[in-house]
Formats: structure tokens, C-alpha cells, sequence
């Protein structure tokens, strides 16, 4: 490495052009025999004197670029001839890595043109004149010329007009690289050999009907002919080495920006990693904060329970102690009957004394025989009842504890798909940073695709819960349809829990307005107006709402400017205004599709909906009160 070293970084030593070719010839024996390295790997190489530059790596064909444009350069002696030696090194014994180059490329790389003249100044582009050609043959392009020309690969063909006409010369245009410089000399040497070239054609007077053809030069490009103007119009003289330095700076231009755009799409590529690593930072930690509230869930969902069973084992408890009293009352009377009975009466009043007496105690005891079947009777409907309950709060707790989980899973499946997606988006930009992108693209993809399928069936399998859950809602609204026909005999307007017509006019308000305003008809006019509202409570085309947003939820409330109502308040006061608007909230709120009064079972002491649980506890009260009584 130090030999290298010093190859590399001494361009200011002194180096005599005699001494160029000796000493790239030891310097390539040196690359050869390993003491300077150039290749890395199959495909990898380096160049040992530039170890300055931010590009190390290079491809077979990006290196040989290099070495040629390097070597050919205007550069310092000792720097040309080892990059000379490298290009040398390159096309002699690493040949087998550039089987990957085009045809054409690799042509122009190992078969550069023979040494020209170095001051001989050429048309750029390459060009060859043809002199006369008929005029038929430049027809369609010049379609037979070319065909003509076909081995020598001229890209096309232009005649040369002028004021006149056309003037019997046509101009033959080569590709622009060394390929098309090696084809436009073979296409001058041609013609030359033939005795057809530049000299014979100003010899033979322009007569004879063969065709002369020459590369286009310095002597063409500044006549005052029209084919002089032709050139001067399209091209521009270049010598050999003018060209060759020119190319080598644009190769080395286009490496140089090629390189900048690598470093700017790598730092591109880790910006996205970090961006990445954020995201799943930020993904993990959402995770966590979803666990944390599923298991704080899941604990008051416990407590829940607990309260639920500790609630029925204090009903079982109580309805045995009143069965137990009920037994020992029952005992107690069949002793005092046997006591009774075992008595003889001295006398006949004493013995109808006893007679009457022992009646009385065995109606006593029919009545409490018969209190207490009905009490194991409603014990029994009470028991039954409370199972029930208990059964479908187990149920519903079940499902929606099944639901939460699928729920969870979904959202996992739904961050885990995000997060795929997003290695994938990563992965598209990791192409030619030594990653394999394809088999890690097939490998996210099938991922991405088996969560996919995992959220199909969880939306399936959360679909069929829903169902359930829907029919098992309905199930729990037919029993408090039942629980409500059954109630509406023993509960009364004065008892804690009754039932409450939801939508349903108060008629007291609208008596009072009328008494103030009316008069004698009072009681006819509220009527009236109380069977017109409620018609317009009826009517599904009346919507008096308005939507009222409080940060992320909305709600519906009165709207307060409604013609119907702000005419109501006005013919018949507030207090009727009031009685309309809760009428129609109710309605809203229990049933704004039908638009119908609906039945309610109501705490009337909160004043708010009683719950399955209260009247179920509410009929336990009373009927231990109406047992005391007894």
C-alpha cells in the first residue's frame, strides 16, 4: 500500500515523456504480480492511485472509463502513466468482467482508433463526402447509397443543395463515439484504395460516372462551396486529442455527478430508516397503551361480576330466611292445634269455645299454608327471573369481552399491515445498496398478504358476533316488552318504579294556559290544542333540531327559532312550550324513526330510566312489605 501511495499522490514529481511507457510498463507489472491491488471481487474494483476520492467502488467498465479518460488526459506525467498501466491491466488480464458490457461499448473500450496525426483537424461530427451521385440515388433518403454503405454503419445520408439545385455531393454522417471515427476512416480508406478518394476526384475533372468519397477535414470545412457551408452549418473542427481530453472530462463529469447522486439518495435512504424506526417506535408505544387500557378493562369487567354474583347470593340468602320463618310460624301452629285439640271441655260452652277456637286456628293455618305456596310461587318466578337476567348479563359480558379481544387483534393486524407497507415503501429505495430487493419485497409481501387474510377472517368472524350480539338485544327487548305488560297492574303513579309514556303530551300545562285565556271553553280548548300537538309530534316531515358540535361530539337540541314553536310560545305561554319541547325529545331520543309514543319503565324518583336490575329490586321491596303487612 505505501508503493501505492506514493504512485498516487506524487503528480508533482518529475517524469520525462521518453520515460511514460517504461514506466507504465513497470507499474503493470506491479498491479499484475499483486503488490498493487485493483481488483476487489467478480464484479468490484478499485483504483490503488486515487484513494482520496469519495468513490472506492467501481464496476468494470466505470474503472477502464477512468484509466482511458485519465491516461489520455493533460494531466502530470507519473499520473497518466499509471492510469495508463491500470487501463492496460484492465483489457489484458480482467477481460472476463466485461462479458456484462454492450456489444458497442465493449468495442470501443478494447479496439480504440489508431493514432492520427495529433494536429489533423476533423469535421465533429464525423463526416464523409460522397461526390458524384446521381441524383435518383439520393431519392427516399438516399435509401440505395446507404444500402451501398451499409458495412461502414453511417447512421444517414444529406444531400448538398444549392441556389441551383442539387449540386451532385452528398454527405455521409457517422456516429458521434470512436466506433462511428473507426467507420468514417474505413469508409476514407475505402475510396482511397479504389484510387475514388479526395485527389483522384480533383483529378478527374469531375467526369466518369464512378463515385468519390473522403472524410470530411479541415480543407472541406473552410471552402466557400456549398458543401464548405453544409459542414460549417452542422459541425466544427476537432484534432484527435482535443476530442479524446474533452470526452475524458464529460466521462469524468458524469462519474462525479453519478457518485453525488448516490451519496444524496444514501442519505436519503437513512433519513427514511430513521423516519421508520420512528414510526415503529411510535407504533409500539400505541401497543402498550392499548394493552394497558384492555387490561384495565378486563379488571373493572371483574369487579363487575364479583358485584353482579355477590348481588345474587344476597337474594338467595334472604328468600331462605323468610322460607325458614315461614316453617317455623307453621310449626308453631300446628303445635298449638295439636295443644288444642288434646284438650277436653268440661262443659259445652267451653267445648264450642275450643270447637270455634280450633276452626279459627286451622283457617289460620289454610290461609298461611296457602300464603306460603304462593310465596314459593313468587320466590320461584323471583329466582327464575334473576337467573334469567344473570344468564343474559353473562352472555352480553361474554360477547363483548369477545368482541374487545377481536377488536384488538384487528387493530394489531391493521398496524402490523401499516408497518409492512412501510418496510416495503423503504425497501424500493435500498435497490443497489448491496440488499437483495426482490427477495425481501416477495418475503414483506407474503407477510402483508397472510395479514391481510387473518383481517378478512376476523371481519367475518366479527361480522357473525355482531349478529349474535344484535339477536341476543333483541331477545333482552322482548323480555322488557313482557316485563312491561306483566307490570302495568301492580306498579301505581305514586310507586318508585312505573312506566312512562315517552312522547306523550302532559295535558295539565295546556289546561292551565287555557284556563287563563279561555274561560269557560278552558277545558274544550285544551283538549284541542293537546290533540292538534300531539298530531305534530306524529309528524315525521317536522324536524325542529338543530346540531350543536362540542369538540368531537355532536348532538341534537331544540331549535329555538322554529316557526311552529315560537307561535306556540306566543299563543300559549312557556310552560306549554316546555311541555311540547321535552315531549319532543323524548320522541327523539326513544323513537325518531317511528315518530309514536313508547312505553318506558321509569324511576320516578331520579327521574330517569329504570334499568332491568331496579325493578326487579323494586318488586322485591314490595313484596316483603306486603309480607310484613300479613
Amino acid at each position: 500500500m505505501g508503493s501505492a501511495m506514493d504512485c498516487s499522490s506524487d503528480e508533482s514529481s518529475e517524469l520525462s515523456d521518453t520515460d511514460v511507457d517504461d514506466y507504465a510498463e513497470k507499474v503493470y507489472m506491479d498491479l499484475k504480480s499483486g503488490k498493487l491491488v485493483a481488483r476487489l471481487g467478480t464484479d468490484r474494483f478499485r483504483c490503488p492511485f486515487c484513494p482520496g476520492k469519495k468513490k472506492l467502488d467501481y464496476c468494470y467498465n466505470e474503472l477502464l472509463q477512468h484509466a482511458i479518460g485519465v491516461g489520455a488526459s493533460n494531466r502530470a506525467a507519473k499520473v497518466k502513466a499509471n492510469h495508463q498501466a491500470l487501463a492496460n491491466l484492465l483489457k489484458t488480464d480482467h477481460a472476463d468482467a466485461a462479458g456484462s458490457l454492450p456489444s458497442r461499448q465493449a468495442e470501443a473500450l478494447f479496439n480504440p482508433p489508431k493514432p492520427v496525426q495529433d494536429q489533423e483537424l476533423f469535421v465533429y461530427p464525423w463526416m464523409g463526402i460522397l461526390a458524384n451521385v446521381p441524383a435518383e440515388q439520393t431519392e427516399k433518403g438516399g435509401a440505395t447509397v446507404m444500402q451501398q454503405l451499409d458495412h461502414f454503419r453511417p447512421s444517414r445520408l444529406d444531400a448538398v443543395h444549392c441556389s441551383n439545385g442539387y449540386t451532385g455531393y452528398v454527405v455521409v454522417h457517422f456516429h458521434k463515439d470512436w466506433i462511428g471515427f473507426k467507420d468514417a476512416l474505413a469508409f476514407h480508406n475505402y475510396y482511397k484504395s479504389r484510387h475514388l478518394g479526395k485527389m483522384n476526384w480533383n483529378e478527374a475533372a469531375r467526369k466518369g460516372k464512378y463515385i468519390f468519397g473522403w472524410l470530411a477535414k479541415e480543407e472541406d470545412y473552410s471552402s466557400d462551396d456549398p458543401v464548405g457551408m453544409f459542414l460549417s452549418e452542422r459541425g466544427e473542427l476537432k484534432t484527435v486529442p482535443e476530442l479524446q481530453l474533452e470526452l475524458s472530462q464529460k466521462t469524468e463529469t458524469i462519474i462525479t455527478n453519478l457518485t453525488n447522486q448516490i451519496s444524496a439518495k444514501s442519505k436519503y435512504l437513512l433519513e427514511l430508516e430513521c423516519k421508520c424506526n420512528q414510526m415503529d417506535l411510535a407504533l409500539q408505544r400505541a401497543m402498550e397503551d392499548t394493552d394497558s387500557l384492555h387490561q384495565r378493562y378486563n379488571e373493572e369487567m371483574r369487579n363487575m361480576q364479583s358485584a353482579a354474583r355477590e348481588h345474587s347470593r344476597r337474594i338467595v340468602q334472604e328468600t331462605d330466611q323468610l322460607r325458614k320463618n315461614l316453617d317455623e310460624k307453621e310449626h308453631d301452629i300446628k303445635r298449638r292445634s295439636k295443644q288444642l285439640r288434646d284438650i277436653v271441655a268440661q262443659t259445652d260452652m267451653e267445648r264450642r269455645e275450643l270447637e270455634n277456637e280450633r276452626k279459627k286456628n286451622d283457617f289460620e293455618n289454610d290461609s298461611l299454608h296457602m300464603a306460603r305456596i304462593e310465596q314459593k310461587k313468587a320466590n320461584e318466578s323471583v329466582r327464575i327471573l334473576v337467573e334469567k337476567h344473570k344468564k343474559e348479563k353473562e352472555a352480553a359480558l361474554k360477547e363483548i369481552l369477545m368482541l374487545e379481544k377481536k377488536l384488538d387483534e384487528k387493530q394489531k393486524l391493521e398496524l402490523d399491515i401499516e408497518q409492512l407497507r412501510g418496510k416495503l415503501k423503504v425497501v424500493k429505495h435500498m435497490e443497489g445498496e448491496g440488499v437483495d430487493v426482490k427477495k425481501l419485497t416477495e418475503e414483506l409481501t407474503k407477510k402483508l398478504d397472510e395479514r391481510m387474510e387473518a383481517m378478512e377472517h376476523l371481519d367475518q368472524l366479527n361480522q357473525a358476533l355482531i349478529i349474535k350480539e344484535r339477536m341476543t338485544n333483541d331477545e333482552l327487548q322482548d323480555a322488557k316488552k313482557e316485563l312491561k305488560k306483566g307490570l302495568g297492574d301492580l306498579l301505581n303513579p305514586n310507586s318508585n318504579i312505573g312506566i312512562k309514556r315517552m312522547g306523550e303530551l302532559d295535558e295539565k300545562p295546556f289546561l292551565r294556559a287555557c284556563n287563563e285565556r279561555y274561560g269557560e271553553e278552558a277545558e274544550t280548548k285544551a283538549l284541542e290544542f293537546c290533540s292538534l300537538w300531539q298530531d305534530n309530534l306524529r309528524d315525521a316531515n317536522w324536524h325542529p333540531f338543530k346540531v350543536l358540535t362540542t369538540g368531537e361530539t355532536a348532538k341534537q337540541i331544540i331549535n329555538e327559532g322554529d316557526e311552529k314553536l315560537v307561535g306556540l310560545k306566543e299563543q300559549l305561554g312557556e310552560e306549554v312550550y316546555k311541555a311540547v319541547t321535552v315531549a319532543l325529545l323524548e320522541i327523539n331520543e326513544y323513537n325518531a324513526s317511528g315518530s309514536y309514543v313508547v312505553s318506558e319503565l321509569w324511576n320516578n324518583k331520579e327521574n330517569k330510566k329504570a334499568s332491568v336490575g331496579e325493578v326487579v329490586e323494586h318488586i322485591l321491596k314490595q313484596w316483603k312489605a306486603q309480607k310484613r303487612k300479613r
